[in-house]
């Protein structure tokens, strides 16, 4: 199975050159390269002609859940008969377990799952174990463990038409793999029915993690028909309903191994003089132990994942990266951004750990459940492109010794870089609803950013009072929402999205000709060199793009911001003025969110 790639595009601007150079690139075995592309010069289309030139399975990690969604799409479009995946975390929210002892206060983790991701998740890990052509995009989180590939894959179930089962060896195979057996006949993901008649024959429906339909016919222990999804198979994988899977008799070992672990950790505990803390392990440890003896999970299962996957102390969890065969083809996505984040996430882990650890909430190989460490990452991942139109310092660093520099500075539609205007702070309201106004009567669209949620929901509520068809989007909005929120901003139903962050990488909002960044001035995180480019790059896909920045102070990031794009937009001219080419916009179709597990 081969990438196939399908696109009315042909490469344009700087495209060929950049395909060539990666390509020839990972060819050469070379470690470490950066895509240095600016915003709108197509380099998802870049990366997707990389992808079917080299033919190699690949994981591209995105900084966020918008991103990572976008990028799902445009990938799906480009490879509609290949294994395109989505995998983030699944969490709608989650308030993880903490105990703060300033003032003795335990924080019972909280979570809300959201069961489409999972079944995304789910077909993800199953397409790298059956298809050479699976491309998966997944946010930050796929460094958190997620279990055994070994035992997610050597615990399914593999039917066949003709072959012998009975009744009770399928419930409890069902069983094992975190199957629950339900009553009526409209199944739910993770659920199935087994229905039995005097004739000895039945009919069993299992609804698969992965939303599909498997529906067996039995006659005298032998299968006689499979379908899956209404169509008729000749067989059927049935893999675990859930991540955490290990066989029987690992499994009852890694409860010995637990139950051994707390003893030692109570009497260290009582030793101390830390009655409570002991008593408190030892109660809620053995109610674990029963809960998983009785139905194979527990909720907080994760924090004993060392014993299940008999990992020794301080050694990694199993990520998405285990999965992976190698080799495989990395793309880090804004990579100026995605880097940071991968590098941060062990630390505020292990320091919430460290606490609920010393007074009794868990056991001490609960500090193993964690994401991996940046060397740690590092170790696993092989060849690496980062995406990026202001590439951070790890990246340059990387690529200096093992690696190259691409870049892509001229848009294949001949599109400059937009003008940027500076306004005073001070009136940046008042000023903002008279160009959008302007907008509006043209029918384009606005992208204004403010600096925190508060501040974007006000605005967003002082626009609507104004008539103006406004809509906020930050990190509380729900993940496979915030498609449908920039779908209706491009329909124009619509005017203005207001934003923080969330709003700088990697969107592609052809309609958008102004994006407004509100106190330009206020140097920091979100008003840096990088963070204004890349705000500023959100108008770079019109003709009638202009950024205005609110500023009463000229800062170094904006001096900065103006040299660069001044410097860019002077190339795209020369090479426009070379071949003659006129600017043209993009008639990019609006793409409706449609995550599936094909």
């Amino acid at each position: 199975m081969k990438f196939k790639l399908v696109s009315p595009f042909q490469p344009g601007g700087d495209q060929p050159q950049a395909i060539k150079k990666l390509s020839e690139g990972v060819k050469k075995d070379l470690q470490h390269q950066v895509l240095l592309g600016v915003t709108g010069s197509g380099k998802t289309f870049t990366i997707a002609s990389v992808v079917k030139e080299l033919n190699m399975p690949t994981l591209v990690i995105s900084p966020n859940k918008i991103l990572a969604a976008q990028l799902y799409q445009e990938f799906k479009s480009f490879f509609p008969e290949n294994a395109i995946n989505y995998f983030v975390s699944y969490y709608d929210y989650y308030q993880p377990e903490a105990y703060l002892p300033v003032d003795k206060t335990y924080i019972q983790k909280d979570a809300r799952i959201n069961s489409e991701i999972d079944k995304l998740r789910h077909a993800a890990i199953q397409n790298l174990f059956t298809r050479k052509d699976s491309l998966i995009i997944s946010s930050v989180s796929c460094i958190y463990g997620i279990g055994s590939p070994d035992n997610y894959k050597k615990a399914r179930l593999e039917l066949k038409v003709g072959s012998m089962i009975n009744n009770r060896d399928l419930a409890r195979h069902l069983s094992l793999l975190q199957y629950v057996r339900c009553q009526k006949k409209k199944t739910t993901p993770g659920e199935y029915v087994l229905n039995t008649n005097r004739l000895s024959s039945g009919q069993v429906i299992i609804h698969l993690v992965t939303d599909s339909k498997v529906e067996i016919e039995m006659s005298c222990k032998k299968i006689v028909a499979i379908k899956v999804a209404g169509k008729d198979k000749k067989g059927v994988d049935i893999y675990p309903a859930k991540f955490w899977v290990t066989p029987q008799h690992q499994f009852n070992l890694a409860l010995r191994n637990i139950k051994s672990e707390m003893e030692e950790r109570v009497e260290e505990l009582q030793s101390a003089n830390k009655f409570e803390e002991a008593e408190r392990l030892e109660k809620r440890t053995m109610f674990d132990i029963e809960m998983l003896k009785k139905q194979g999970y527990v909720n907080g299962v994760e924090n004993y994942s060392r014993h299940f996957d008999f990992r020794q102390p301080g050694e990694p969890a199993l990520t998405l990266l285990d999965y992976f065969p190698k080799p495989f083809l990395l793309i880090v996505d804004e990579s100026h951004i995605a880097i940071p984040q991968l590098r941060a996430m062990e630390a505020g882990d292990s320091k919430r750990k460290d606490s609920l650890i010393a007074h009794g909430y868990r056991l001490p190989s609960a500090i193993d459940n964690r994401p991996l460490r940046f060397e740690e990452f590092e170790e696993k991942i092989g060849q690496t492109i980062y995406v990026s139109a202001t590439p951070g310092d790890y990246e340059l660093e990387k690529v200096r010794v093992t690696g190259q520099i691409v870049e892509q500075m001229v848009r294949p539609t001949g599109i400059l870089d937009p003008k940027i205007s500076i306004r005073p702070a001070q009136t940046q309201v008042r000023d903002l609803l008279k160009e959008i106004k302007k907008c509006v009567a043209k029918d384009e669209r606005v992208l204004a950013l403010t600096l925190t949620k508060r501040s974007a929901e006000d605005l967003t509520e002082y626009l609507l009072d104004q008539g103006i068809k406004a809509a906020y989007l930050h990190s509380e909005i729900k993940t496979l929402k915030r498609p449908e929120v920039l779908a209706s901003l491009r329909r124009g139903d619509i005017d203005v999205v207001v934003g923080i962050n969330l709003l700088r990488e990697g969107l592609d909002l052809p309609e958008v000709s102004l994006v407004a960044i509100l106190d330009a001035d206020r140097e920091g995180f979100l008003r840096n060199y990088r963070g204004l480019i890349q705000m500023a790059g959100r108008a770079a896909r019109s003709t009638k793009g202009q950024v205005i920045l609110y500023a009463d102070l000229l800062t170094n990031s904006i001096k900065q911001t103006l040299d660069e794009t001044n410097r860019r937009r002077q190339a795209q001219m020369r090479f426009n003025k070379k071949r003659g080419v006129t600017p043209q916009e993009l008639n990019k179709p609006i793409m409706v969110s449609n995550f599936n597990v094909d």
